[in-house]
């Protein structure tokens, strides 16, 4: 049996949408969403919030969840994820008395996952004995061979290609956000590599989904792209 840490980094700063971690969503903090889907999977057996900052201590105080105080050092814009990562499997066993095996990612600002995708990102992991798993949606429009580059008002191919129909695109997947699963090895092996993703390891495993399923909040507009995901699935089915 594997012991499983869930992990929500929550900082309390945020260029893009200032304190979107705690701002209503449907009259409820958005963290409160993510909290309560890790709190549901079956695969997690401890949930840490780790922040810097007392508002989003307090909500989180209504549940049983372990509240971590995240360094000054580890909360600001440029910090990187996986050394907030690291600081909390470090203090789990050393203050806690409590190693995991198997750490998920699960960020505070993303309120609109798929049920139970948790648990199928975790299952996978174990299924292939991979580093980690994250779970990715297709790019779509946005493909690197329709983009262009822009020198003044000149604009240039930024991949050289001649596709004309979406359907003959390459078929290429971006990371979502909703969750990532990665063993406690591969995370803890990785400090201090000049690396950002190297804490994924060398096997990396993806979990397709399609692109409504996760909702992550970085602007404005993506408030209310949620709300009205959120909505939606309180309709009744018919």
């Amino acid at each position: 049996m594997s012991n499983v840490l869930g992990i929500i980094p929550a900082r309390g700063g945020s260029r893009g949408v200032p304190s979107k971690n705690i701002r209503e969503l449907l009259d409820r903090p958005v963290i409160t969403y993510t909290i309560e889907a890790a709190l549901a999977a079956e695969g997690i057996d401890k949930v840490v919030v780790t922040t810097d900052d007392t508002k989003i201590f307090k909500i989180c105080q209504d549940y049983p969840v372990t509240l971590l105080d995240r360094p000054q050092e580890l909360a600001g814009d440029k910090a990187r994820i996986d050394d907030a990562m690291r600081h909390c499997c470090h203090i789990m066993e050393t203050e806690h008395g409590y190693k995991p095996d198997i750490v998920v990612l699960l960020y505070a600002n993303v309120p609109v996952r798929a049920e139970g995708i948790i648990d199928k990102t975790i299952k996978h992991l174990m299924n292939t004995g991979a580093d980690s798993v994250q779970t990715m949606t297709a790019v779509g429009k946005f493909h690197p061979y329709w983009l262009y580059n822009i020198d003044g008002d000149k604009a240039t191919k930024y991949v050289d290609n001649k596709v004309y129909q979406r359907q003959d695109l390459p078929r290429l997947y971006m990371i979502d956000g909703a969750v990532g699963v990665v063993r406690y090895e591969a995370l803890m092996t990785s400090a201090g590599s000049d690396d950002p993703h190297a804490f994924w390891g060398t096997d990396r495993r993806a979990v397709i989904q399609q692109p409504h399923e996760t909702v992550d909040i970085d602007t404005f507009r993506d408030f209310l792209v949620a709300e009205a995901a959120l909505r939606e699935k309180e309709l009744p089915v018919s």
